[in-house]
């Protein structure tokens, strides 16, 4: 029996290249001979760990991290025009506040103990992305959970406890020991590092030098 092939991705569920990386990664798995073989495994990054809890103003912290609203509003329309590449739907418009990640991260820990935690990013990203809701929100979350195939009561549990804190810990010690400072990063069988959305065809022949 053929060894497995992971996939050990580092983001962030409201970093856009992220999601185009997913998108990506997909591609490059559905053209891989031993796709079967692919085991895909999330891991947390938060682009503002001294985010709120309740997250702040999408156009005030923009505006603070970009200069101004304009120079914000040229990046999106960028990745806008790659994500339309992709089959994403990309509207910041619907976007209001830019939310505090933790108990998205702790949410997508909870999916990988059931199995079903590439259900539980997809559904945050376009949750987040297309339809423009708040996934630091409790009621959010759970109905992505649920959408995924999760219990609804277990990830209430978790949410209303410390449960996957250290998960947050965990991904931090992971991405400053591989010296990880973007995302998305993949690391392909613990032995190739690729940094950012990479083309289908970057991640395949990372998957046959991984395999040599």
């Amino acid at each position: 029996m053929s060894q497995a092939l992971t996939v050990d991705v580092i983001s962030d569920v409201i970093c856009p290249w992220c999601y185009i990386g997913k998108r990506r990664l997909e591609k490059a798995i559905a053209a891989f001979d031993r796709q079967k073989e692919v085991q895909v495994h999330w891991h947390p990054f938060q682009l503002n760990p001294t985010m709120p809890k309740e997250g702040i103003s999408r156009k005030e912290y923009r505006t603070r991290k970009f200069g101004s609203w304009e120079r914000s509003l040229e990046l999106d329309a960028k990745v806008i025009a790659v994500g339309k590449e992709e089959g994403i739907h990309f509207a910041f418009d619907k976007t209001e506040r830019t939310p505090n990640t933790v108990d998205a991260h702790r949410l997508v820990w909870l999916a990988s103990e059931y199995g079903c935690q590439d259900a539980v990013v997809e559904a945050l990203f376009r949750t987040y992305f297309t339809e423009g809701h708040d996934i630091s929100s409790r009621e959010t979350l759970i109905a992505v959970a649920s959408e995924a195939g999760m219990d609804q009561k277990t990830a209430e549990v978790m949410l209303t406890t410390d449960n996957g804190m250290d998960v947050i810990a965990n991904g931090r010690e992971m991405f400053e020991r591989l010296g990880v400072t973007g995302v998305p990063f993949f690391v392909i069988n613990q032995k190739i590092g690729l940094s950012g959305a990479q083309e289908p065809e970057t991640f395949l022949d990372a998957f046959r030098q991984s395999k040599t």
